[in-house]
């Protein structure tokens, strides 16, 4: 009878941790809350969109204010168009506000970030952020920076 009791204390031990990790999965993906607040989509395109990807963070201030729920290519601009789902109770984005695209921490991970702008019309259900800084692709900095050394002239020797 006590090894009986003790298998059941160990399977309701483990179905508590299991379950525990499965609560912390979804709050560390950021999938529990912000699915079901109500938003607004606002566009902006960016010359190039590196690194973003699907459900990226969108924030003002360092506060999280929305995701983005789209990214393709527009054919007529050729240019990254991203779709940013916005939540409701944010709704003093400005028309003159600056959308980058930043990274977070030394893993990569790309957000965009909000700047607002000091205009006195605000962005409404499909508005576009027209002032946008693209992603910086480490790959074409250091390739700058080599083909600005292999130019430069040599150094008489002194």
């Amino acid at each position: 009878m006590r090894t009986r009791v003790i298998e059941m204390a160990v399977g309701l031990f483990m179905v508590a941790a299991i379950g525990a990790l499965f609560f912390l999965a979804i709050k560390v993906s950021g999938l529990s809350e912000e699915t079901s607040k109500p938003s607004y989509k606002v566009y902006a395109s960016f010359q190039n969109a590196g690194g973003l990807t699907l459900r990226a963070k969108v924030t003002m201030a360092g506060v999280v204010i929305g995701r983005v729920t789209d990214i393709h290519l527009d054919p007529k601009t050729l240019k990254a168009k991203v779709t940013l789902s916005i939540h409701n109770d944010v709704n003093e984005i400005t028309t003159d506000s600056v959308a980058s695209i930043l990274t977070a921490g030394l893993l990569g991970e790309k957000y965009i970030g909000i700047v607002p702008g000091a205009d006195d019309e605000f962005l409404k259900e499909g508005g576009e952020i027209t002032d946008t800084q693209s992603s910086l692709v480490l790959e074409e900095l250091i390739g700058k920076f080599l083909f600005n050394k292999a130019n430069e002239p040599a150094r008489a020797a002194e």
